[in-house]
This record gives C-alpha cells, structure tokens and sequence, in this order.
C-alpha cells in the first residue's frame, strides 16, 4: 500500500469564534465521511487573538449543531507564524483576514494563502461576511457559503490523496 499524501488546511477568520471555527467543523466532519481523517488535519485560527481560549460562538455552535456538526471543543487560537511552515493550506474568509495573513506570512509561504470560497461551486461570492454582529440569518448564510465551499475543497484534497496513491 502506498502513502498517500497528507494535507493539513488552516481556516482563518478574524476572532476564531464564528467562521473559522464552523468552516473547520464542516470540514472535519467531511474529511471523517470520506475516510480520509488519517491523511488530513484541520484546524482553524484567528488574524486577532481577542478571543483566544473561548468557545465558538454560541450562534455558530448552534447553526452547525442545526446541520449535524459538533464544533464545541473548540477553542480560539491566534494564528502563529509556526502555521505558515505547518500547514499546506491557509483559507481565508474575506478580504482583510487574507491581506493580515499576507502581512504576517513569510514570502516563501505566500503560495499557501487562499480565500475559501475559491474551492465554491454553487455561490458566486469571494468572501464569507463575519455574522458576528448580525442576526442567526448570518450565521446560516455564513454556513452556506462554507458547505459550499468545503465539499469543493474536499474534491481537491480527494485528487490529491489519489494521485500521490497511485504515483
């Protein structure tokens, strides 16, 4: 049996407790129906570190608990230059969150910044808006997006767990 390659993707929003955090459960759980858990690690982190050691937002844990996935163990983080090094895949969620990142990441790991939505297949937009300050809507707008997003990212990650197996 051949390795197959591993990927481990960041998730990076603003505070680490509403997208990132969600974005980073979806995947998990999607990575665990695909039974690719032993080759890809997740995680999620914040460009500001305000909430560090906090729960996600009660709103975010119940707009994943609503759709089946359990992101209360979580706990904010601030992202760390470590990360860069670390993780092959940094995913932003807007604008400000991926020009913080280019400001914090050493050049030679540019090439990992990303925004998620790129991996979207069913919406049209770039950017995930923080429903920090909105209503529950948001929340679930904002989950949309990331389910979206995530199954595209998911097909990728799939592609590349197989060619490395079949190299």
């Amino acid at each position: 049996m051949s390795l197959a390659m591993s990927t481990r993707v960041l998730f990076v929003c603003t505070g680490n407790i509403c997208r990132s955090p969600m974005a980073e459960g979806v995947f998990r759980h999607l990575v665990r129906q695909a039974g690719l858990d032993e080759i890809v690690r997740v995680a999620s982190a914040g460009t500001h570190g305000f909430h560090a050691g906090e729960a996600p937002d009660k709103r975010a844990q119940a707009a994943t608990g609503r759709r089946g996935y359990d992101i209360a163990d979580l706990r904010a983080s601030k992202v760390r230059e470590k990360d860069f090094e670390d993780f092959d895949m940094v995913l932003a969620m807007d604008w400000d969150n991926l020009a913080a990142l280019q400001q914090a990441a050493p050049k030679p790991t540019h090439h990992k910044l990303q925004m998620l939505m790129r991996f979207a297949t069913e919406h049209e937009t770039a950017t995930i808006a923080d429903p920090y300050y909105g209503n529950a809507q948001g929340f679930e707008q904002a989950l949309d997006y990331i389910e979206d997003a995530c199954n595209g990212l998911l097909e990728l990650v799939k592609r590349r767990a197989t060619q490395v197996a079949a190299a």
